[in-house]
Protein backbone atom coordinates (compact mmCIF):
# COMPACT_ATOMS: atom_id res chain seq x y z
CA UNK A 1 0.00 0.00 0.00
CA UNK A 2 1.81 3.20 -0.66
CA UNK A 3 1.65 6.31 0.47
CA UNK A 4 -1.56 7.68 -1.98
CA UNK A 5 -3.55 4.47 -1.21
CA UNK A 6 -3.37 5.23 2.39
CA UNK A 7 -6.90 5.78 4.34
CA UNK A 8 -7.65 9.20 5.26
CA UNK A 9 -8.72 9.64 8.75
CA UNK A 10 -12.46 10.62 7.87
CA UNK A 11 -12.34 6.64 5.97
CA UNK A 12 -11.30 5.07 9.06
CA UNK A 13 -14.02 4.20 12.01
CA UNK A 14 -12.91 3.16 15.81
CA UNK A 15 -13.03 -0.35 17.24
CA UNK A 16 -11.79 -1.69 20.01
CA UNK A 17 -11.54 -5.38 21.20
CA UNK A 18 -14.31 -6.85 22.74
CA UNK A 19 -13.58 -10.54 23.29
CA UNK A 20 -11.92 -13.77 22.32
CA UNK A 21 -13.42 -16.51 21.13
CA UNK A 22 -12.10 -20.53 20.91
CA UNK A 23 -13.80 -22.30 17.72
CA UNK A 24 -14.26 -25.83 19.31
CA UNK A 25 -13.47 -27.51 15.85
CA UNK A 26 -10.90 -26.08 14.81
CA UNK A 27 -7.24 -24.58 16.54
CA UNK A 28 -8.47 -21.02 15.96
CA UNK A 29 -9.59 -18.04 18.03
CA UNK A 30 -12.14 -15.14 16.91
CA UNK A 31 -11.15 -11.32 17.92
CA UNK A 32 -14.41 -9.67 17.93
CA UNK A 33 -13.95 -6.21 17.28
CA UNK A 34 -16.97 -3.88 18.17
CA UNK A 35 -17.57 -0.19 17.23
CA UNK A 36 -15.96 2.38 19.98
CA UNK A 37 -18.62 4.42 19.34
CA UNK A 38 -21.52 2.37 20.68
CA UNK A 39 -23.38 1.57 17.43
CA UNK A 40 -23.74 -2.03 17.12
CA UNK A 41 -21.42 -4.00 14.61
CA UNK A 42 -19.25 -6.67 15.62
CA UNK A 43 -16.50 -7.18 13.48
CA UNK A 44 -14.84 -10.88 13.40
CA UNK A 45 -11.57 -11.54 12.68
CA UNK A 46 -10.21 -15.69 12.79
CA UNK A 47 -6.59 -16.09 13.96
CA UNK A 48 -4.30 -18.69 14.82
CA UNK A 49 -4.07 -20.01 18.79
CA UNK A 50 -0.51 -18.80 19.07
CA UNK A 51 -1.90 -14.95 17.65
CA UNK A 52 -5.00 -15.41 19.50
CA UNK A 53 -3.38 -16.52 22.95
CA UNK A 54 -1.11 -13.01 22.49
CA UNK A 55 -4.17 -11.18 22.32
CA UNK A 56 -5.33 -12.65 25.39
CA UNK A 57 -2.09 -12.23 27.44
CA UNK A 58 -2.89 -8.07 26.54
CA UNK A 59 -6.51 -8.54 26.91
CA UNK A 60 -5.74 -9.59 30.77
CA UNK A 61 -2.72 -7.61 31.11
CA UNK A 62 -1.04 -10.37 31.96
CA UNK A 63 3.02 -9.70 32.54
CA UNK A 64 4.87 -13.16 31.12
CA UNK A 65 8.38 -14.02 32.64
CA UNK A 66 10.02 -13.23 29.19
CA UNK A 67 9.03 -10.81 26.75
CA UNK A 68 6.96 -11.71 23.94
CA UNK A 69 7.32 -10.86 20.61
CA UNK A 70 5.25 -7.89 20.64
CA UNK A 71 6.07 -7.18 23.76
CA UNK A 72 9.64 -7.00 22.38
CA UNK A 73 8.27 -4.86 19.09
CA UNK A 74 6.76 -2.43 21.67
CA UNK A 75 10.48 -2.18 24.03
CA UNK A 76 12.20 -1.47 20.95
CA UNK A 77 9.98 1.30 20.06
CA UNK A 78 9.74 3.06 23.55
CA UNK A 79 14.18 3.01 23.82
CA UNK A 80 13.81 4.39 19.85
CA UNK A 81 11.37 7.18 20.40
CA UNK A 82 9.02 5.91 18.17
CA UNK A 83 5.29 6.42 19.05
CA UNK A 84 2.98 3.46 17.55
CA UNK A 85 0.61 5.79 16.79
CA UNK A 86 -2.91 3.32 15.60
CA UNK A 87 -3.44 0.22 13.59
CA UNK A 88 -5.64 0.39 10.58
CA UNK A 89 -7.44 -2.66 9.06
CA UNK A 90 -6.87 -1.29 5.47
CA UNK A 91 -7.88 -4.25 3.20
CA UNK A 92 -9.27 -7.33 2.53
CA UNK A 93 -8.83 -9.90 -0.09
CA UNK A 94 -10.33 -12.76 -0.72
CA UNK A 95 -11.64 -12.69 2.80
CA UNK A 96 -8.13 -12.24 4.57
CA UNK A 97 -7.38 -9.44 6.26
CA UNK A 98 -5.17 -7.13 5.83
CA UNK A 99 -3.38 -4.26 8.48
CA UNK A 100 -0.66 -1.20 8.59
CA UNK A 101 0.53 -0.34 11.93
CA UNK A 102 1.03 3.88 11.96
CA UNK A 103 4.23 5.03 13.96
CA UNK A 104 6.03 8.44 14.34
CA UNK A 105 9.30 9.54 14.88
CA UNK A 106 10.94 12.67 15.09
CA UNK A 107 7.86 14.28 13.03
CA UNK A 108 7.84 12.06 10.97
CA UNK A 109 4.97 9.28 10.36
CA UNK A 110 5.04 5.86 8.61
CA UNK A 111 3.11 2.91 8.25
CA UNK A 112 4.18 -0.71 8.54
CA UNK A 113 2.55 -3.81 6.73
CA UNK A 114 1.11 -6.19 9.35
CA UNK A 115 -1.43 -9.46 9.73
CA UNK A 116 -4.58 -7.68 11.74
CA UNK A 117 -3.73 -10.46 14.96
CA UNK A 118 -0.20 -8.37 15.35
CA UNK A 119 -1.55 -4.87 14.72
CA UNK A 120 -4.27 -5.65 17.32
CA UNK A 121 -1.49 -7.68 19.88
CA UNK A 122 0.31 -4.21 19.70
CA UNK A 123 -2.52 -1.71 19.84
CA UNK A 124 -3.08 -3.44 23.15
CA UNK A 125 0.30 -3.24 24.47
CA UNK A 126 0.94 0.18 22.99
CA UNK A 127 -1.95 1.01 23.71
CA UNK A 128 -3.75 2.88 20.60
CA UNK A 129 -6.54 2.95 18.62
CA UNK A 130 -7.71 0.40 16.40
CA UNK A 131 -9.51 1.60 12.96
CA UNK A 132 -11.40 -0.07 10.29
CA UNK A 133 -11.17 1.48 6.43
CA UNK A 134 -14.49 2.41 5.36
CA UNK A 135 -13.91 0.10 2.25
CA UNK A 136 -13.12 -2.78 4.35
CA UNK A 137 -16.34 -2.48 5.91
CA UNK A 138 -18.36 -2.19 3.39
CA UNK A 139 -16.63 -5.59 1.48
CA UNK A 140 -15.74 -7.51 4.31
CA UNK A 141 -17.94 -11.18 4.17
CA UNK A 142 -20.79 -11.65 6.59
CA UNK A 143 -21.74 -15.48 4.72
CA UNK A 144 -18.60 -16.81 7.36
CA UNK A 145 -19.71 -15.05 10.88
CA UNK A 146 -23.66 -15.85 10.81
CA UNK A 147 -23.03 -19.18 12.79
CA UNK A 148 -21.24 -17.91 15.54
CA UNK A 149 -23.10 -14.18 15.23
CA UNK A 150 -26.16 -16.26 16.37
CA UNK A 151 -24.30 -17.91 19.20
CA UNK A 152 -22.94 -14.68 20.06
CA UNK A 153 -25.88 -13.23 20.38
CA UNK A 154 -27.54 -15.46 22.56
CA UNK A 155 -25.30 -14.80 25.37
CA UNK A 156 -24.30 -11.89 27.32
CA UNK A 157 -22.45 -9.00 25.24
CA UNK A 158 -19.83 -7.03 25.94
CA UNK A 159 -17.64 -8.46 28.31
CA UNK A 160 -14.02 -9.21 27.57
CA UNK A 161 -13.90 -13.06 27.67
CA UNK A 162 -12.41 -16.13 25.56
CA UNK A 163 -14.98 -18.54 25.48
CA UNK A 164 -15.48 -21.72 23.96
CA UNK A 165 -17.89 -22.32 20.81
CA UNK A 166 -19.61 -25.12 19.81
CA UNK A 167 -19.62 -26.58 16.30
CA UNK A 168 -20.34 -23.77 13.87
CA UNK A 169 -21.40 -25.94 11.13
CA UNK A 170 -24.45 -27.00 12.43
CA UNK A 171 -26.19 -23.68 11.79
CA UNK A 172 -25.51 -23.31 8.59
Amino acid sequence: MSAVDLPKEQDLVEYRVDRLLEEANTDTRIVVLVRRDGALDTFPIWVGAAEGNAIKLALDTMITPRPMSHDLIKSFAEHLNITIQRVVIADVKSSTYYAMVHVANKGVERTIDARPSDAISLALRAPCPIYITQDVLKRRSHHESRPWLAKLESKEFGTRKCRKLDSLDSEE
